[in-house]
C-alpha cells in the first residue's frame, strides 16, 4: 500500500474515533477502504478510478452492499480533501417485499435453538431474537442489567433501555449461577472479552446442517429481523419498533417490516379475485 495512503488510513481512524463513531461502525469503515486502497494498488486516486470502481463492485455485490461500501470510501475521500472523487451511489428502488431465500421464519429459529441444545449460543440466539438488539450490543447484557430486568444500550451516539423478558431473565440467571459469573456482560470469550460478531457468525453457521436450515439465512442480524417482524405483526406500531431498535428514521425500520414474497404473492392474488368477480 502506497505509505500516504497508510498514513491517511490511520488518520481517517482516529478521526471516526473522535467522530465517535461506534467500534462496529469503525471496523466496516475501515474494512471498504482497506480493499478500497488495495484495489488501487498504490495508484493515484481519482474521480475515473472511483467511477471504475464503484462499477468493480456492481459486478460483484448487491446493490445495497455497493452502496454500503461506497459511503465508507466517500468519507474516506472527504476527510483526505478529495471530495472531488466520490461518487454518487446506485439508485435502488425501494423493495415492497423481502426475499424468501433470506428470510429466517420462526420454526427455523426454534430448530436453530434446539439444534444449539443448552449451550451458551441457544442463549445468544434466544437474547438477540428475544429483544432485537444488535449482535454488538450483546455487551450490554450484563449481570446487573439481567437482575435489573434491563439494559441500557449505547450506540451511533444514542442510548435506549432494552427490557429483558421474564422468562428469559429467569434463562439468563441460570446460566450466571451456572457460570459464576459476578458482574460485567454475560457473553464472554474463554480469555473473559465479550463475544464478537465473528465468534456468533461463526458457531451460528456450524448449526445449519443439523438445524436443517439454509446458511443464507443464518446470521446474527437476521434474529434481529425476526424480532422486529414479529413485533409488528402484533403491535402494527412502527413509531415504538423504531424505538425499539435503536433507529432514528422510520424508513430504515420499514425494511424490517415487508412482507414476504408469499405474503406478497397472497395478496396480490386477492386483488386479482376481487376484480374478476
Amino acid at each position: 500500500m502506497n505509505p500516504n495512503h497508510e498514513k491517511n488510513l490511520t488518520e481517517f481512524e482516529q478521526y471516526l474515533h473522535h467522530e465517535e463513531k461506534s467500534q462496529a461502525t469503525i471496523e466496516k469503515y475501515m474494512r471498504d477502504v482497506r480493499a478500497f486502497l488495495n484495489y488501487m494498488t498504490g495508484g493515484e486516486i481519482g474521480k475515473d478510478q472511483m467511477i471504475a470502481f464503484k462499477e468493480y463492485l456492481a459486478a460483484r455485490y448487491a446493490p445495497a452492499s455497493v452502496n454500503s461500501m461506497l459511503v465508507s470510501v466517500n468519507s474516506f475521500l472527504r476527510y483526505t480533501g478529495q471530495a472531488h472523487c466520490c461518487v454518487k451511489l446506485l439508485k435502488i428502488q425501494r423493495q415492497i417485499f423481502c426475499s424468501e431465500q433470506r428470510e429466517l421464519t420462526r420454526q427455523e429459529y426454534q430448530r436453530l435453538v434446539k439444534a444449539a441444545g443448552g449451550t451458551r449460543l441457544a442463549l445468544v440466539l434466544q437474547t438477540i431474537c428475544g429483544t432485537g438488539i444488535r449482535v454488538s450490543e450483546l455487551q450490554y447484557i450484563t449481570v446487573e442489567a439481567v437482575y435489573a430486568g434491563k439494559a441500557v444500550v449505547s450506540c451511533k451516539n444514542k442510548t435506549r433501555v432494552i427490557f429483558i423478558p421474564s422468562s428469559l431473565q429467569k434463562t439468563l440467571k441460570e446460566r450466571i449461577k451456572k457460570t459464576g459469573l459476578k458482574t460485567g456482560p454475560v457473553f464472554v470469550s474463554k480469555n473473559g472479552a465479550p463475544l464478537n460478531r465473528s465468534n456468533i457468525w461463526r458457531e451460528m453457521k456450524a448449526l445449519c446442517a443439523s438445524a436443517g436450515v439454509s446458511p443464507d439465512k443464518v446470521f446474527p442480524h437476521n434474529l434481529r429481523h425476526l424480532f422486529a417482524r414479529t413485533f409488528y405483526s402484533i403491535e402494527k406500531d412502527i413509531v415504538r419498533l423504531a424505538d425499539l431498535l435503536g433507529h432514528s428514521s422510520i424508513n430504515t425500520t420499514r425494511i424490517y417490516t415487508i412482507d414476504s414474497g408469499w405474503q406478497h404473492r397472497s395478496r396480490l392474488e386477492r386483488v386479482q379475485i376481487i376484480l374478476t368477480t
